[in-house]
């Protein structure tokens, strides 16, 4: 099977609600399409194409460090920030543990690097804390998380290595 990771496109976002419906459905996190594309800016949201299906995504946007979205309403305006929120990340069920969540997160960073930003945040959900220690973010205790974010919620970043931002 051949996968790319190309850029969100309009008629990708079907697709996108659907696998992010099923990856929080037994949670409070699940937002819908309307939030999902407020969120969603040109340049740092990517698919996961699998011969024409979307397999799985990573959606991230301009937002102060230490800041993030508030889950009960959508984004009403873009924020200016030497920062990228990574807001969702989800690799269909029957493809987890494959390597292709690593695989959106380093086509994330390289991004991240090419449109000049120097530090990646996101709020880790669903005791996914390793996965991103793993792939190089570490927690931060002291910032404060509403419910809506789940009790094991822990706010992340990670460093966008300066060869990278360069290398554009």
């Amino acid at each position: 099977m051949t996968d790319v990771i190309r850029g969100l496109t309009e008629a990708d976002w079907p697709q996108v609600a659907a696998l992010e419906a099923g990856a929080y459905a037994d949670t409070a996190l699940t937002e819908g399409e309307d939030a999902l594309r407020s969120r969603a800016r040109e340049g740092t949201c990517f698919v996961l194409d699998r011969e024409g299906r979307i397999a799985g995504y990573v959606l991230a946007l301009p937002y102060p460090m230490f800041r993030y979205p508030d889950l009960a309403r959508p984004e009403a305006a873009a924020h200016r920030s030497a920062n990228l929120h990574l807001h969702d990340l989800v690799v269909g069920a029957p493809l987890r543990r494959g390597g292709l969540g690593s695989a959106l997160v380093r086509h994330l960073t390289h991004a991240a690097g090419a449109h000049g930003f120097r530090t990646i945040s996101l709020v880790a959900v669903g005791g996914k804390e390793p996965f991103w220690r793993a792939n190089g973010y570490r927690a931060h205790a002291g910032v404060r998380l509403p419910a809506g974010y789940g009790a094991d919620a822990v706010y992340m970043s990670a460093r966008v290595a300066t060869s990278l931002r360069e290398a554009s």
